[in-house]
């Protein structure tokens, strides 16, 4: 039986993996997540959670109940700051607005909050979470409501420590992480995630206003500019400078499992699905020469799988 779930929904899912499952396995990872809160009355940040795709809510099901379901809520705002900062479709004062009101709503309490705003205020005061690493995150995807560029991987460090790292300051406090190196975990494995997410989606990123995260100094560095990487120029130069920021990646991960303890080993059986996902993904696209520009790299349904038991055993 999957941890977290019933026999019956255990079942469940195992027949849909048998009937051939030959849905994209986004929406396995929607199933798995649907079925782990069924019996939970989660309203606006199920919604959310049920209607994203990511790794993260894959991960979730490693979750004992009350804490999953405070991570759901956690990921739901998680998701719609990000979306505030994303959607070109929505207009920019809008976002802005958005973003400010869950800033200041945060910082000082909203005055007419919604649901999940109640329930965000919630998981602060039953985890005792400080408010910093929440402000920075919305500072963070605040950033990206322009676009932006970085001369310096200073600069670069300091966007993804408030895009992802701060997230996992926020998760080890619902997890329930004890030891003081969990944080410095938390940092490090923030940092190597999202260094995997821009080697992934230089792509996509491009075609949202030309985003380009890439720090303009190794840009230089290995003698290849803006111009190629929008005409999507794969050479010799482009695999040197991403293998040079996989390096810096692969740092990152080796960093987060050195402050990985026992005390804590279990609690975070969630980000290791996570940390496990992600480095594989960064080992595949290196071991392809990066063809980034051509395919957006992911791993296969029985490769997820594996990690997601292989996490849940402690493994």
């Amino acid at each position: 039986m999957c941890y977290g779930l019933s026999r019956a929904d255990t079942g469940e899912l195992l027949n849909k993996i048998d009937s051939g499952c030959h849905l994209p396995f986004d929406e396995f990872i929607l199933t798995i997540c649907q079925l782990l809160l069924r019996s939970n009355h989660m309203s606006s940040a199920q919604e959310i959670t049920r209607k994203a795709k990511s790794n993260l809510a894959f991960a979730l099901s490693c979750l004992p109940k009350q804490r999953k379901s405070d991570m759901v809520i956690f990921y739901a705002f998680c998701r719609v700051v990000d979306d505030l900062a994303d959607d070109l479709d929505v207009p920019y004062d809008e976002r802005l607005l958005g973003l400010n009101q869950w800033a200041d709503g945060i910082d000082k309490g909203f005055e007419n909050p919604t649901e999940l705003q109640q329930e965000v205020m919630q998981i602060i005061d039953r985890y005792s979470i400080p408010k910093q690493p929440f402000l920075d995150l919305i500072d963070g995807c605040k950033s990206d409501l322009d676009p932006q560029s970085f001369d310096t991987w200073d600069e670069l460090q300091k966007y993804t420590y408030q895009v992802a790292s701060c997230v996992g300051i926020i998760s080890i406090r619902i997890f329930g992480c004890i030891h003081p190196d969990s944080e410095k975990y938390a940092i490090a494995l923030g940092h190597a995630l999202q260094l995997t997410n821009i080697l992934r989606d230089i792509q996509e990123d491009l075609s949202k206003e030309g985003r380009i995260y890439l720090p303009k100094q190794d840009l230089t560095r290995y003698h290849y500019s803006e111009k190629e990487l929008k005409l999507h120029i794969h050479n010799e130069q482009f695999i040197e400078m991403m293998n040079a920021h996989a390096d810096r990646a692969e740092a990152f991960y080796q960093e987060a499992m050195g402050y990985l303890r026992e005390e804590d080993a279990k609690a975070l059986r969630a980000a290791e699905a996570m940390r496990k996902i992600y480095h594989r993904l960064l080992i595949k696209m290196r071991s392809d020469k990066f063809q980034v520009f051509t395919q957006r790299y992911s791993l296969s349904k029985a490769r997820k799988t594996s990690i997601l038991i292989s996490s849940l055993l402690g493994k």
